[in-house]
C-alpha cells in the first residue's frame, strides 16, 4: 500500500490517483493531527471495478467516519463489502482496523477518545 500524508498538492494528486483517508497521525500527544491516505493509481482500476468505484469510495469514507464515532457495527459490516476492493490495497488497513475494533469492544476507548495514532520518535 502506498501512503502519503496530507499536503498542499492533494488536488493535483487526485487528478491521477484515488486518495482514501486512513488514520489521523501525530508525532506527540499534544501535537496536531494530520491525515494519512492510501494512494491508488486510477490507471490500475479494472473495467469491472468502475461501476462500483464511487460506491466503494463512499463506503470507505463512511467507514472512517463511523470508526471515529465508535459505531463498531457499521465498521464490521463495511469490512465485509470493502475487503478485496481497490485491488486489495486497503486490506491490511482493514485488518488492522478490525483488530482495533475488537479490542475497543472489550475495552471502550472512553468518552474523550482521540482516534489519532501517535508516532513515537
Amino acid at each position: 500500500m502506498n501512503i502519503i500524508l496530507e499536503n498542499q498538492n492533494s488536488e493535483e494528486i487526485k487528478q491521477k490517483y484515488i486518495l482514501l483517508e486512513l488514520d489521523k497521525v501525530k508525532y506527540s500527544s499534544d501535537g496536531e493531527s494530520i491525515s494519512s491516505y492510501c494512494v491508488i493509481d486510477k490507471e490500475h482500476i479494472t473495467l469491472q471495478e468502475i461501476p462500483l468505484m464511487e460506491y466503494n469510495i463512499n463506503l470507505h469514507n463512511n467507514l472512517i467516519k463511523n470508526y471515529r464515532l465508535k459505531n463498531w457495527k457499521f465498521c464490521e459490516d463495511a469490512f465485509e463489502h470493502l475487503v478485496g476492493k481497490f485491488q486489495g490495497e486497503c486490506d491490511s488497513f482493514y485488518n488492522i482496523l478490525s483488530e482495533r475494533i475488537k479490542n475497543f469492544k472489550e475495552t471502550d476507548p472512553g468518552k474523550d477518545w482521540d482516534f489519532s495514532i501517535i508516532i513515537r520518535q
